[in-house]
């Protein structure tokens, strides 16, 4: 029997992701998104599949590009797509049994999220446009090369980790008729707008936008109806949460979406709202139910997944949604009248799912700690699932992989918390090993029983793993989940403290001399936090993290309202409350050799961050070493460039063996 290897970093270049499954249940096609890296290229390349139930499953696109979102046509012979393989994307047509594909957007700044109408001769679709951009691409005018101006400013809200300085563009929605190609603006102005869909009859469409006085201070989506020939409008939430993810019921009477109403602001739980289109009525229906719903799991391999929001019965008087819960993501089922329940809830990240409700099937994409992601058909009724795909088959094949082992303690003050524990690969009775403590960002997300990149590296190299959802992570109710604001760096700092505690009084393997932490953005926070009050770890590696509070409030892209929200301060008479929560102000009391990660475009946790942390500390003579990513934003990790990717794991593995 061939022995097999220990995973490493570049690994990353074999592993395949698929999301996105799409099920046309006339025709019983399926369709997925499958991505893997080019090594040689050093770039992400997706392609499209489509294949039948209990038959073979084809690529349906080709080339080095990104090809991605398929949608069905309502018949079922066309797949819609958006592709980049005319450099920017923009969607594309191609019939199901073969052919060219053929493309239909030529937006100046791509397109995006295609939709079919219901009589499947018009496509929505969203785009990023100035009120002088051509949508038709008969624009023959050559574009002139630009000399630099200056930004100006005016408002609270200018730059996003995602797309940078934010411009006089806006995201918009588009009709384009299949026939003719006429492209139709449907919203204007300087908002965006997103999640739309159609009405079962084609005359509306539904979508959320923020249309308030001031959006920067409001902080809101509202969900808004519109028709399509008048163009007239009509608002249906309160201006008073965030609703996103929506679905209109089979009949057109209801209008389902997911979001909440800011109650515990940015820690208030996902909930199910059904609007009644004839009673023009809102409720939330999943009140009563502690769950959040939708799939926060943590996660380093899977980019882009797609969250279907409620998915109908064709009776049109129930649905399905995904939850997160205890450390899973699962199925839940629930009523117009108000029922929920568990449908598929296993130890295991469902983390794309389709269905055809008339025969209580899915098609679900799953991951486990053992497991990158696979498809399943899963007969609800029988609750038997077939295997649909194996793209990472061969490559388990290869190498050795650590499990995930469950575990609950209890704090100091009673409350309970879940954990988990990886044995490192190769493990020995008798023998001591080195335990390394991850600790997730958010803070509100959940870790899971998903597979981790990371966390199989490093038990590759000897090391334990141990990672937690200390109280502010999701999955655990509305009271656990609201627990940390206001208080980082208090009873969450015992929550992980206590989980280390808790792995040593129960496997004797762990050696408490050898101890290491890390973590990003939150748990970057928290790494910086635990070694400015605790001399018990021996190495920490902190990643994309925040020092400082007070600066961190005019830096951010999120920074004025989240440390506002989370942290309980501001920049007027509650300054102190920021600077007391801030790691720099311990950075004396750190003796803990720690290396600090941090992308240049990081305006999430700007790079600033980095650099008072790493200054402060240099300056005092203590052992410390920075690592910028040059063009790296907050996604590092999970969706940036693969090369750095690689580089931030062997500085982390690198790090550990050094100093463990």
């Amino acid at each position: 029997m061939t022995r097999k290897r220990k995973v490493v970093s570049q690994d990353l270049f074999q592993l395949k992701s698929v999301i996105d499954p799409q099920w046309h249940t006339s025709t019983e096609k399926y369709a997925y998104v499958q991505t893997h890296i080019n090594e040689e290229d050093n770039k992400y390349i997706s392609n499209i599949y489509v294949g039948e139930i209990g038959g073979k499953v084809t690529p349906y696109t080709f080339g080095e590009y990104r090809n991605h979102a398929p949608r069905w046509s309502p018949c079922g012979e066309k797949l819609a797509f958006v592709s980049t393989r005319n450099d920017k994307s923009q969607i594309y047509t191609l019939n199901v049994n073969g052919g060219e594909a053929e493309q239909l957007t030529y937006c100046p700044n791509g397109a995006s999220n295609p939709v079919w109408s219901p009589c499947g001769n018009q496509l929505l679709f969203s785009t990023s446009v100035t009120p002088e951009d051509d949508l038709t691409g008969k624009a023959t005018k050559k574009e002139e090369k630009k000399k630099p101006e200056p930004l100006v400013v005016d408002r609270l809200i200018y730059k996003s980790d995602a797309k940078g300085f934010i411009d006089e563009k806006n995201d918009h929605l588009a009709l384009i008729n299949l026939h003719t190609k006429e492209v139709t603006l449907l919203t204007e102005g300087n908002r965006d707008h997103g999640s739309a869909v159609f009405s079962p009859d084609g005359k509306h469409v539904a979508y959320v936008t923020n249309q308030e006085d001031d959006p920067d201070t409001s902080l809101v989506t509202d969900v808004f109806i519109m028709n399509i020939s008048s163009k007239e409008t009509k608002k249906i939430t309160n201006s008073n949460g965030f609703f996103s993810t929506i679905s209109w019921s089979p009949n057109g009477e209801k209008l389902g979406f997911l979001g909440h109403e800011k109650e515990f602001d940015s820690a208030t739980l996902t909930r199910v709202w059904v609007y009644d289109v004839n009673a023009e009525s809102l409720q939330c229906l999943s009140g009563s139910l502690d769950i959040e719903v939708g799939n926060v799991a943590i996660g380093d391999l899977h980019s882009g997944t797609v969250n279907p929001g409620l998915i109908w019965t064709e009776d049109s008087e129930g649905f399905y949604f995904l939850v997160s819960d205890q450390g899973s993501t699962g199925l839940y089922y629930g009523s117009l009248d108000g029922a929920m329940y568990p449908i598929v809830l296993e130890q295991e990240n469902i983390y794309g799912i389709t269905m055809k409700t008339s025969s209580h099937e899915a098609i679900i994409a799953t991951s486990t700690p053992v497991s990158p992601g696979e498809l399943y058909h899963l007969n609800l009724a029988s609750q038997t699932r077939t295997q649909l795909t194996n793209v990472n088959e061969e490559w388990l094949k290869e190498v050795e992989i650590s499990s995930a082992e469950s575990f609950t303690f209890h704090a100091p003050d009673g409350w309970e918390v879940q954990g988990w524990i990886m044995k490192p690969v190769g493990f020995k009775e008798g023998e001591k090993y080195p335990l390394i403590l991850e600790i997730h960002g958010g803070p509100h997300a959940m870790y899971a029983n998903t597979y981790f990149h990371e966390f199989q590296v490093l038990t590759s190299q000897g090391f334990a793993v141990l990672f937690t959802n200390p109280r502010g992570s999701h999955g655990y109710g509305q009271t656990f989940v609201d627990a940390v604001r206001g208080d980082y760096g208090g009873k969450d700092y015992l929550d992980v403290m206590s989980a280390v505690d808790y792995a040593l009084e129960n496997f004797d393997w762990i050696d408490e001399n050898k101890l290491g932490v890390t973590g990003g953005s939150y748990g970057g926070f928290m790494t910086n936090w635990i070694v400015g009050h605790s001399d018990r770890f021996k190495a920490a590696v902190t990643q994309r993290s925040i020092s400082n509070w007070i600066s961190f409030y005019g830096v951010s892209d999120i920074g004025y309202y989240f440390s506002e929200w989370e942290v309980g301060g501001d920049m007027g008479e509650k300054m102190e409350k920021l600077w007391n929560h801030s790691p720099l102000k311990y950075v004396n009391n750190i003796n803990t050799p720690l290396l600090i990660l941090h992308g240049e475009r990081d305006y999430r946790c700007p790079i600033e961050q980095a650099e008072q942390l790493f200054i402060t500390l240099k300056r005092q003579g203590k052992t410390t070493k920075f690592v910028r990513f040059p063009g790296a934003n907050h996604e590092l990790s999970r969706s940036g460039d693969p090369a750095l990717r690689i580089h931030r794991l062997e500085y982390i593995k690198d790090w550990f063996v050094s100093y463990l």
